[in-house]
């Protein structure tokens, strides 16, 4: 049983008592309603929350993609609603608010849901500029990551960001995937990522947390039969990049040490640190390592989030550069974990153009 799976079963419980209530409030502010038939929509949602993922662990399926979409879908407006419901409960407690004005209030959330659904599905193109002395040749790289593929985002995340890659094929040279490109809410079959044999461009992958929760043989194998270049604690010498990919390391997967690390650093290029956390870019830069590659935070993937990932992640997203010129870049990701919305962040392919200064 993969930890994500674990921590869904774990949450499930809290899940249903969070659902029991906050429908309750709900209820309360139009009408009396039995506990009991709150008790079992409560039931009913969190079954819905957990019981697809055991079906999609083994075999992917239309009807268990929806289901784990609409659950998913239920969730992000959960914690809307539950804004929204405090801030109702608040001020009435010191003026009157007319029914009509609550159901409006209310009614925010599904409008807000259009949004950020249709957010979450439109892949953009961003790009940002990076300086050094000394580059002997400009080279453009696209940066992704956290694609997700799984029971929310499936196939039709593999073929959206492949066909845009393509029209990438004449202005970029390489493609880095900074890890999580699977999910581990579905299987993971051989053919899964193959419409990246299309793009014309080297494609670079290093695993992050959620490429081992369906299996990491799965999703390598994937790769490779995709033509997928895997960087597992290995480098690549790309013309005038060295590119490094350092694998996200948790349990009993041990990371690297300093000097193993370092020995992968070739002075002559620019060297890169591909790695799926946006952690110790302090110590990899002193090392000798020019751009660190992230993804992982999502940037908070949709407000309040983002705010609270602002503060919990030093770097969130976005590109940041130290005193010594040296980089590190945080993408907001393509894909969506567990819920398919967005709210001020973009589902992303970034243009990294390195250029001398």
């Amino acid at each position: 049983m993969s930890f994500r799976t674990k921590r869904v079963l774990f949450i499930t419980p809290f899940y249903m008592i969070f659902q029991f209530f906050l429908l309750k409030y709900i209820f309360l502010l139009f009408c009396q309603v039995t506990d009991i038939y709150l008790i079992g929509l409560s039931i009913c949602l969190g079954l819905l929350h957990c019981v697809p993922m055991f079906f999609e662990a083994k075999k992917s399926t239309c009807v268990g993609r929806f289901l784990q979409t609409a659950d998913g879908v239920w969730m992000w407006a959960s914690v809307m609603f539950l804004i929204d419901i405090v801030a109702i409960y608040i001020i009435g407690y010191f003026v009157n608010i007319p029914k009509s004005v609550i159901f409006i209030l209310l009614f925010i959330v599904p409008v807000l849901g259009v949004y950020n659904y249709h957010k979450a599905h439109k892949l953009v193109v961003n790009e940002k500029i990076l300086e050094f002395d000394n580059l002997t040749k400009d080279i453009n790289i696209v940066q992704l990551s956290d694609v997700h593929f799984g029971s929310v985002r499936h196939k039709q995340i593999i073929s959206q960001i492949s066909e845009k890659l393509k029209e990438l094929e004449n202005s970029c040279q390489i493609v880095i995937i900074s890890g999580d490109l699977a999910d581990g809410s579905s299987v993971v079959g051989v053919h899964d990522f193959d419409d990246f044999k299309d793009v014309n461009m080297p494609i670079v992958f290093t695993p992050g947390n959620h490429d081992f929760y369906p299996g990491i043989e799965n999703v390598i194998n994937a790769c490779k039969n995709a033509g997928i270049i895997v960087l597992d604690n290995d480098k690549l010498e790309y013309e005038n990049l060295n590119i490094y990919g350092l694998t996200y390391s948790f349990g009993d997967i041990a990371m690297p040490t300093c000097e193993e690390i370092k020995s992968n650093l070739n002075q002559n290029l620019i060297n890169i640190i591909n790695y799926h956390v946006p952690y110790y870019w302090e110590e990899f830069s002193s090392m000798g390592f020019d751009i660190q590659l992230s993804g992982h935070t999502h940037g908070g993937q949709f407000y309040p989030v983002v705010n609270i990932a602002n503060w919990m992640f030093k770097y969130n997203k976005g590109l940041f550069k130290n005193k010594h010129g040296k980089y590190i870049h945080v993408t907001t990701g393509v894909g969506s974990m567990d819920t398919p919305m967005r709210w001020g962040t973009d589902s992303e392919l970034v243009i990294l153009k390195l250029r001398k200064r």
